[in-house]
C-alpha cells in the first residue's frame, strides 16, 4: 500500500435523523450504551493512528450539543457547519479542507460507530489504483424488482449487487473537483461514490464489514448495543508515576504544560514538567511499556528542552494503538511554593487536550509536605500520578 502523508476523516453528522425517533433529539446525539452515538463514531476514528485529522460536519443549530460531547483530541478539528442535504454538508466540509488539501479524504457517516482500523486500511489500499474507494458487503438476500410496489416485476442478479458503506475514500483533489461541479448541477446525490461516478472517476470496491452498521431506525440502537455487548472483553489496568525536579535559577516553572511565575525554574533535560512526566510514566506503566526514558532517552539531544506534551501525547496514543481508552488521569503535586490552586483549572484543561480526554477524566490536586524533606525545604517539586485505562484482554 502506498504511503500517504495525510489522511483526513470527514464525518457527516448534520442531519436530524427523524426516522430514528428520539423526541426531537438528533439521532447522532442519542446515547448508545450510555455514550452519544456521534461521540462513539469520532472516538473510533481517533483511535486509528493512520488518520491525521478528524473533521466533524454538524447542523447549524447543533453547536451546543456537539460541545456537550466533551471530546478533546489534538487531531479533532473544530466542527464545520453543514447544510440542508448530505451533499451540501460534504461540500462544506471539503471546502474547509481546501487550504490544507490532504492527500486522502475519508467521508464517513456520523451514525456508523463501528468503523475500525482494518476497514480504513482496506479503503486506503484500494486507492492505490483508483480515484475513489467504496467499502461494500455482499448482498445475500434474493432481490426482487417491482414497477408498481405491489407485484413482482423481476429478479435481480445479486452477484452483481453490493451494499455500500462508509468511510468512502478519495484522493482529495479529485473528489473536491467532482463536488464543486456537482453542487452546481444538483444537491440530490446521497452518496459520494455516486458523485465520483457521475464525474467519471474510477471507484474501486473494498471489502466492507457487516458489523459496520448505520444507525437509522429505532431498532438499530438496540442492535448497536447488542454488538457492543459482544465486543472483545476489556480489562482495567492501573499505572503509577512519580517524578521530581530540583529548582534552578529562573522566573517560572512549567507544570501540566502551564507556565507559572516563580522565583526559580525546574532543572531537567526537557522542560522538567514533573506533572506530564509522571502522567506519561503512569500510562506507560499501565501498558507495561517501560517509562519515558525507554521511549525518549535523555541521552538523545533531540529531547533537550523538549515540550513534555510530546511525551504525554505519545503515551496516550500508545493506549489507543492497543485498542484501549484512558479512564482517568489523577495527579498530586507536592511543593511548598508556588501556589498551585490558582492554576489547577488551566492544567486540567491542557492535560485533557494533550491526552485527548474530556476534562471530567482529569484530576489535579496539590499538597505540601509540611516543610519536611526536599520539597519542604523548597529545593524542588514532586508529582505523583495514577492512570486508569481499559485495554482488550489479549490472553493469559
Amino acid at each position: 500500500m502506498t504511503e500517504h502523508k495525510s489522511i483526513v476523516a470527514l464525518v457527516v453528522a448534520a442531519g436530524r435523523g427523524e426516522r430514528a425517533g428520539g423526541d426531537g433529539l438528533p439521532k447522532q446525539y442519542r446515547e448508545v450504551a450510555g455514550v452519544p452515538l456521534l461521540a462513539r463514531t469520532l472516538r473510533a476514528l481517533l483511535a486509528i493512528p493512520t488518520i491525521t485529522k478528524v473533521v466533524p460536519v454538524i447542523g447549524p443549530d447543533q453547536g451546543a450539543l456537539f460541545a456537550a460531547l466533551g471530546l478533546a483530541d489534538p487531531r479533532l478539528a473544530a466542527p464545520v457547519t453543514g447544510g440542508e442535504t448530505r451533499q451540501v454538508s460534504v461540500f462544506n466540509g471539503l471546502q474547509a479542507l481546501a487550504d490544507t488539501a490532504p492527500d486522502i479524504v475519508l467521508i464517513h457517516d456520523g451514525a456508523r460507530p463501528f468503523v475500525d482500523a482494518a476497514l480504513v486500511s482496506r479503503v486506503v489500499a484500494a486507492l492505490d489504483d483508483a480515484s475513489g474507494a467504496l467499502p461494500v458487503t455482499l448482498v445475500t438476500d434474493t432481490i426482487k424488482r417491482s414497477l408498481d410496489g405491489k407485484t413482482v416485476g423481476g429478479t435481480e442478479d445479486r452477484t452483481q449487487l453490493f451494499a455500500a458503506q462508509t468511510p468512502q475514500g478519495f484522493h482529495f483533489p479529485a473528489i473536491y473537483d467532482a463536488h464543486r461541479r456537482a453542487i452546481a448541477m444538483s444537491d440530490g446525490f446521497t452518496d459520494d461514490a455516486a458523485i465520483a461516478e457521475w464525474a467519471g472517476l474510477s471507484v474501486a470496491l473494498a471489502e466492507g464489514d457487516t458489523s459496520n452498521i448505520k444507525i437509522t431506525l429505532p431498532d438499530d440502537f438496540a442492535r448497536a448495543e447488542r454488538l457492543l455487548a459482544g465486543e472483545q472483553t476489556m480489562e482495567t489496568r492501573v499505572g503509577s508515576g512519580f517524578d521530581v525536579h530540583a529548582f534552578a535559577p529562573g522566573d517560572a516553572v512549567v507544570l501540566g504544560n502551564i507556565s507559572i511565575p516563580h522565583t526559580a525554574r525546574l532543572k531537567g533535560h526537557s522542560d522538567a514538567d514533573v506533572v506530564l512526566h509522571a502522567l506519561a510514566d503512569a500510562l506507560y506503566g499501565a501498558l507495561a511499556e517501560g517509562d519515558i526514558g525507554t521511549h525518549f532517552p535523555p541521552s538523545e539531544m533531540e529531547w533537550k528542552d523538549a515540550d513534555s506534551a510530546i511525551f504525554l501525547d505519545h503515551a496516550a496514543q500508545r493506549v489507543r494503538a492497543r485498542g484501549g481508552r484512558i479512564v482517568l488521569l489523577d495527579t498530586t503535586i507536592i511543593c511548598e511554593m508556588p501556589r498551585i490552586g490558582p492554576h489547577v483549572a488551566a492544567m486540567r484543561v491542557r492535560i485533557a487536550e494533550i491526552a485527548g480526554l474530556s476534562i471530567d477524566r482529569v484530576s489535579v490536586k496539590a499538597t505540601t509536605s509540611e516543610q519536611l524533606g526536599f520539597t519542604g525545604r523548597g529545593e524542588g517539586i514532586a508529582a505523583q500520578t495514577t492512570a486508569t485505562i481499559e485495554v482488550p484482554i489479549t490472553g493469559d
